[in-house]
């Protein structure tokens, strides 16, 4: 108990947790506690990025159902995938450069819960606008329009440092304490 109450002292004065000892545990095993094991897990990394982009996909075809559906006679994949289609000449252009924004925006919340880490974020969210521009590469070639690499960038920006935002606010909330202890703990006090 000692040690705990020990840890709860100095974490709260805001001391430096870099190089100190507690009760023969170091600053690094008490780290580790604390976030986890940080340990390179690959299936991890790919089930998080597969996950992201399936959700962004998926809120993407919704956008694109919602604004595009109600403009065409037939959705397609080129809405998804061919550069041509987001162009600022159109209506329907506009609808569908609309679609990726939100669905950057709703990628930035997706990250907060799959990711979770700030540091992160840049990574995730450049990983999914990649696998993008190499889907689109093989749909409808490499995209020669400046508009798809503005509103693309443009949405990679957004998601990253909407995200990274959104995990730092989570980051940075009080731990809540509770104020009464078990009744069990009191009996083996005694």
């Amino acid at each position: 108990m000692c040690f705990k109450f020990d840890l709860i002292v100095v974490g709260s004065c805001g001391f430096s947790c870099r190089n100190w000892r507690i009760g023969g545990f170091d600053s690094k095993r008490l780290e580790v506690m604390f976030y986890g094991a940080v340990v390179w897990d690959p299936r991890l990394i790919v089930a998080q990025i597969v996950c992201l982009q399936c959700l962004y996909y998926l809120t993407l075809g919704v956008f694109l159902a919602i604004l595009v559906g109600t403009r065409v006679s037939r959705m397609s994949l080129v809405y998804f995938f061919d550069y041509s289609t987001l162009t600022g000449a159109t209506v329907t252009g506009w609808c569908v450069i609309t679609a990726f924004g939100l669905s950057a925006l709703a990628g930035a919340v997706f990250l907060l819960y799959l990711v979770e880490r700030a540091k992160k974020c840049l990574d995730f969210s450049a990983t999914l606008y990649v696998i993008h521009l190499f889907i689109c590469i093989i749909y409808g070639g490499w995209p020669s329009s400046i508009t798809w690499w503005v509103v693309n960038g443009t949405c990679l920006a957004m998601m990253a440092l909407l995200s990274e935002y959104l995990c730092i606010r989570r980051e940075q909330r009080e731990i809540p304490l509770t104020r009464y202890r078990s009744m069990d703990s009191w009996f083996i006090g005694l």
